[in-house]
């Protein structure tokens, strides 16, 4: 299984700071040095083009990240401190999802050890999100003719308000998501589907909505590729999440959602969205467990 990784995803971050930025380099280390994954499996992205930047997002937001003229309100709607290497890992990101989806598109899944920025709407960051990579990415592959229909699973616990605007008039991309109704965002433009969960959900009846759902979506649609946000703070013990599932709960829901896409013989992108557990190796375990699923089914 191919997956996106650069060494550049890691930006400068102040060590207070609540994102949990070496994340992305712990996850490549603990997925290499168990067997997950392969060094030849490891393809590094470029940073994506302005021009394809500017399908999802307008050229002056686009302008501001890379050259650091946000205004200070713009900044704390981030939530990220600006840099010079955050504006860079944000390019490298959302190729590295470009990436994923022709990989996936050829292999039938891949991955981005990154990625699923769901809420970064056109001209303006939040909620750690600085660019939409899925829908960069989706609106690229488009473009390209690669695909016509497409699919969003968003697991985050939070839901995906940035990609549910950005396609709410587009009937090729159908946006999916499953999150705590009570938590952030508190305003959720509307995705084709929301399922809003209570407090304390815990894993039975997560399990059983998402597994609804998902039956619901594909009876009646059919999409050429699929994208899987796996965001880890559905957990109990996350700080933002509010949700209570375990951790070998969070692992049955990658197994069904890597099985539901990947039995219909449709192309799936993993994507690592959000979590904020207790410590960083408890965020880089739980995240690795969509790649351990893969692997464990034979990818």
């Amino acid at each position: 299984m191919r997956v996106s990784y650069s060494p550049g995803y890691v930006a400068d971050m102040p060590d207070d700071h609540i994102f949990p930025m070496k994340k992305f380099s712990g996850l490549h280390r603990y997925l290499l040095d168990r067997g997950v994954l392969k060094t030849s499996e490891i393809i590094e992205p470029s940073m994506v083009d302005h021009s394809n930047l500017i399908m999802a997002h307008t050229p002056r937001y686009a302008q501001a990240i890379w050259e650091g003229t946000l205004d200070r309100k713009e900044e704390r709607r981030m939530g990220l401190p600006w840099s010079k290497s955050l504006a860079i890992r944000s390019r490298l990101a959302v190729q590295g999802t470009i990436n994923a989806g022709l990989m996936a598109l050829q292999d039938g899944i891949a991955g981005n050890l990154a990625g699923g920025t769901h809420h970064s709407m056109p001209d303006l960051g939040e909620g750690f999100c600085v660019f939409n990579d899925v829908a960069v990415a989706i609106k690229v592959l488009q473009q390209s003719k690669w695909v016509n229909k497409v699919m969003v699973i968003d697991c985050d616990v939070h839901q995906g308000n940035g990609t549910a605007h950005i396609f709410a008039d587009d009937p090729s991309v159908f946006t999916f998501s499953i999150h705590g109704e009570k938590n952030y965002p508190f305003k959720k433009p509307p995705s084709d589907l929301d399922v809003g969960l209570p407090d304390k959900t815990e894993d039975e009846d997560y399990h059983k909505a998402l597994i609804s759902a998902l039956d619901s979506i594909l009876h009646d649609f059919n999409p050429d590729l699929v994208y899987y946000l796996g965001g880890i703070d559905p957990l109990e013990a996350d700080h933002f999440g509010r949700l209570s599932l375990t951790l070998n709960g969070l692992r049955e829901r990658e197994r069904i959602v890597i099985e539901t896409i990947t039995q219909r013989n449709l192309p799936l992108v993993l994507l690592l969205s959000g979590g904020y557990a207790p410590t960083l190796n408890d965020t880089v375990i739980a995240h690795a467990q969509m790649y351990e699923v893969a692997k464990e089914m034979g990818f």
